[in-house]
């Protein structure tokens, strides 16, 4: 009997090398690219970042000559304006760390583009418009002027990144204005400055009851801007070319250690630039409300300014929802707080000024940017052009006033 005769399997030498080399090829991209995460995302790159060893010089520097100014009381203004131009070089680059860092962490944890503006950099940004209020607020019973200081400031920022710095952005880069976020967040800051104004108006101060109301409108809507992150992110996704898939250089580790750093030097750097802005001030003899709705308005705002710029060649929607954001932080969250401290009230020195001149520009100024945002949705250069010269004339105003040419 025969027996059958079994064939052996046929081995394919050209199957088998093409699966070795595709192995070999995946394994070698997988090391490659933990390498590449290795390399770009460690710390110790960061560390070693041209950019944050200048950020650190900036910063020793103008501490040593505030030190040896104030130990040796120097009021040169010539002095003064050299440590401001070195304050807003640290304020620039500050701002930068923490954009990339904000973003970086908001992006990961999957937040739309605009809510990051609205939320992570509005509010690190009005972080020294709340630490102006909060200390004039807090030691106001020495000098009650300082009241006028802590409103000229809030009303002063607000006006200033509306209208100077929203036109300095429009002028570098026009944009792109989505109606969401008018109807959303728009509208909600002038509701803010209003409801600010009339409580200020009905009783001729800021009581603690009405600085936690003002706290806890801020934090409702923070509360429901975070809340509807998901549909804010669908929305962009549809009209702004999508939310940016970024490649993440860095860990999450290095993105934090930027928010930190960032926001640590920004507010520095801020106080210093303000202090040394008021100081000029004073020698000039110019009103504590002046001071606040021009130098300290114009100083707190410049963080606004640098991230704005910053952000707007990178994300409109972070650009947008950071000037909108600190707009209604400012008289919501910082002035509120400064309530909570010490209820404030105008000095009848500065009553009219602050009443009948800083209050109406900045409702004014405020209308005119909604206006324009409202009309084609979209910011074009000499509609920046126009609210730069808006702020040009409110501070000619100011003069004037002061001169007595303007009796209120």
């Amino acid at each position: 009997m025969t027996l059958p005769i079994t064939s052996r399997p046929t081995i394919n030498m050209h199957d088998c090398c093409l699966d070795f080399f595709a192995t070999i090829k995946e394994e070698f991209l997988t090391s490659t690219i933990m390498a590449e995460q290795a390399q770009r995302q460690g710390i110790g790159a960061l560390l070693q970042w041209n950019a944050l060893l200048i950020s650190f010089a900036l910063f020793v520097t103008l501490a040593i000559l505030g030190t040896i100014t104030a130990k040796n009381d120097w009021t040169n203004i010539g002095i003064l304006i050299v440590l401001i131009i070195i304050a807003l070089a640290l304020l620039i680059t500050s701002a930068d760390f923490f954009v990339e860092g904000a973003k970086g962490l908001a992006r990961r944890a999957g937040m739309a583009e605009v809510v990051i503006g609205l939320t992570i950099v509005s509010i690190g940004t009005s972080l020294p418009e709340i630490l102006v209020t909060a200390t004039a607020s807090a030691t106001s019973g020495n000098d009650p002027a300082l009241m006028d200081l802590a409103v000229g400031n809030i009303y002063g920022s607000v006006l200033v990144q509306i209208t100077l710095v929203l036109g300095i952005v429009v002028a570098f880069k026009p944009l792109e204005i989505r109606p969401a976020w008018l109807r959303r967040d728009g509208l909600l800051m002038l509701m803010s400055v209003v409801i600010l104004t009339a409580l200020l108006w009905e009783g001729e101060e800021l009581s603690r009851i009405e600085g936690g109301i003002l706290v806890l409108i801020y934090g409702l809507y923070i509360t429901w801007l975070l809340s509807d992150t998901d549909k804010i992110r669908e929305d962009e996704q549809q009209a702004v070319d999508g939310v940016k898939k970024a490649d993440f250089s860095w860990t999450g580790t290095a993105y934090f250690v930027m928010v930190v750093i960032g926001l640590t030097l920004a507010v520095y750097s801020a106080n210093q630039l303000v202090k040394y802005a008021c100081e000029i001030a004073y020698q000039l003899n110019v009103p504590h409300a002046i001071v606040g709705s021009t130098m300290s308005g114009l100083g707190t705002s410049l963080p606004e300014l640098t991230v704005a710029m910053v952000a707007v060649r990178k994300s409109q929607g972070v650009a947008i929802g950071t000037l909108i954001g600190s707009n209604i932080t400012d008289p919501l969250l910082s002035i509120g707080i400064a309530a909570l401290v010490s209820p404030i009230s105008l000095t009848e020195g500065s009553y009219d000024l602050t009443m009948y001149l800083i209050i109406p520009a900045t409702l004014l100024g405020v209308s005119l940017c909604l206006t324009m945002m409202w009309t084609g949705f979209k910011f074009s250069r000499w509609e920046g052009s126009i609210l730069i010269t808006f702020y040009v004339l409110f501070i000619i105003s100011l003069e004037l006033q002061r001169q007595g040419y303007i009796v209120l």
